[in-house]
């Protein structure tokens, strides 16, 4: 009776879920309590403590985190980086402050804007360390996919007619402030109000390299509720204005592998209507696509295969006017753009929601949270059909996962 009882517990136990228990091939950095932690698989480690870190970015091999250290005003911003070889934190130079900064796409250098100062780290021993000057006035900026230039803008002028064009310059690495090397890529002719704006920022490549997109970003009393989002080919020959969009760096995205990109779509801050996810295919030959049903909203989204989309949904709220802005509870749907089908995939309790989609290999991540909350819980399944579990409790934000970039899951 014994060995028969035992066998029957062996066999519930390997037929139960398990429910995370298993090793979990991820590796993310993510904050908690304002500190820097790494997770890799089911091991946690706290890199940071005393300190007020946001922003952390995997360099492309993995082997740094470059984050900044702050404060709680906003008035520090200094950049750090951590070494997961030597397991330490250090400056690439004496005293670095920045808000914006990039890791190079093809190896360990680290871009960064200082006060309109683009410099680049050189390296020592293996690490970036020390800096070179790139160029001056920049605003926006991005690497060009080869790692051997960057695509810069420059905020444009006003003038007694008004505000002048958006200069966007392709700058080599290498440039160090010589003007000879300083070369026009393209100028945004800027007119009110279809296509206004002073400045350009979040350029993303499309997966083949050949477009980048971007926002244009209008003056500060216009971009609460309207900026435009926007692309350009590689040579810096052909420009289109795609749609118009809030300026969330994260709601609008390329294809895994086609030149087709999806946004949500809509002007108002608020976001208790008129939140529409688009895909527009580039370039712009025929009408947008747009995939929100009637009384809904998208508040984020996430590629999770060519032909699938997830997004953050919540009910559309028309009848509110004034007062305190509700919360909008959203779950993540997926959507087939072949297909147009829709399903919910993830179900959070009453009083929570579900944001932040991420792919991280052929796991789908996101971030649940209770909107009394400081703090969420990391959430993850393999796949559309896997079971959901926690992977990381108590998280200030949505980690940042390091992948190794490989073609995604096709369905």
């Amino acid at each position: 009776m014994k060995s028969i009882l035992i066998v029957v517990v062996l066999l519930v136990s390997f037929l139960l879920p398990m429910r995370g228990n298993a090793e979990t091939p991820l590796t993310a950095a993510f904050i908690r309590d304002h500190q820097l932690w790494i997770k890799d698989g089911e091991q946690e480690t706290q890199i940071t403590k005393g300190r007020y870190v946001h922003s952390p970015k995997w360099s492309y091999d993995g082997r740094f985190v470059a984050y900044i250290d702050g404060d709680e005003q906003g008035e520090k911003s200094d950049l750090y980086i951590y070494d997961t070889k030597a397991k330490e934190s250090y400056q690439p130079y004496v005293r670095v402050e920045t808000s914006d900064f990039k890791w190079s796409p093809v190896k360990n250098q680290l871009a960064y804007n200082d006060h309109g100062l683009l410099n680049v780290t050189k390296m020592k021993d293996g690490r970036p360390q020390g800096f070179e000057n790139v160029a001056l006035g920049v605003s926006g900026f991005e690497w060009f996919p080869n790692g051997k230039e960057f695509i810069v803008s420059s905020q444009s002028s006003l003038r007694p007619t008004g505000w002048g064009p958006i200069p966007l310059y392709k700058i080599p690495v290498n440039a160090n402030l010589a003007n000879d090397k300083m070369k026009k890529f393209y100028t945004i002719q800027t007119h009110e109000p279809d296509l206004f704006g002073i400045d350009a920022d979040y350029f993303k490549w499309s997966h083949d390299g050949k477009w980048v997109s971007f926002i244009l970003v209008p003056t500060a009393s216009w971009s609460m509720d309207s900026q435009t989002l926007c692309v350009l080919s590689n040579q810096g020959e052909q420009f289109q204005a795609v749609g118009k969009i809030l300026g969330y760096k994260d709601w609008f995205k390329w294809a895994p592998s086609s030149n087709q990109l999806a946004y949500i779509s809509g002007e108002g801050r608020f976001f208790v209507e008129n939140k529409k996810t688009k895909i527009a295919d580039i370039p712009i030959f025929k009408e947008q696509k747009e995939y929100t049903p009637a009384g809904f909203v998208d508040l984020d989204l996430e590629w999770y295969s060519q032909d699938q989309v997830i997004v953050a949904r919540a009910k559309e709220n028309k009848e509110w006017t004034e007062g305190p802005v509700p919360t909008m509870y959203t779950a993540l749907y997926a959507i087939n753009v072949k297909t147009e089908e829709q399903k919910q995939i993830t179900f959070p309790k009453k009083n929570e929601l579900d944001l932040d989609p991420q792919m991280a290999g052929h796991y789908l991540a996101w971030f649940r949270k209770d909107p009394n909350d400081m703090r969420g819980d990391v959430w993850v399944k393999d796949g559309l059909s896997g079971e959901e579990f926690i992977w990381i409790k108590n998280v200030d934000s949505a980690p940042v996962f390091f992948t190794v970039k490989e073609k995604r899951i096709q369905d």
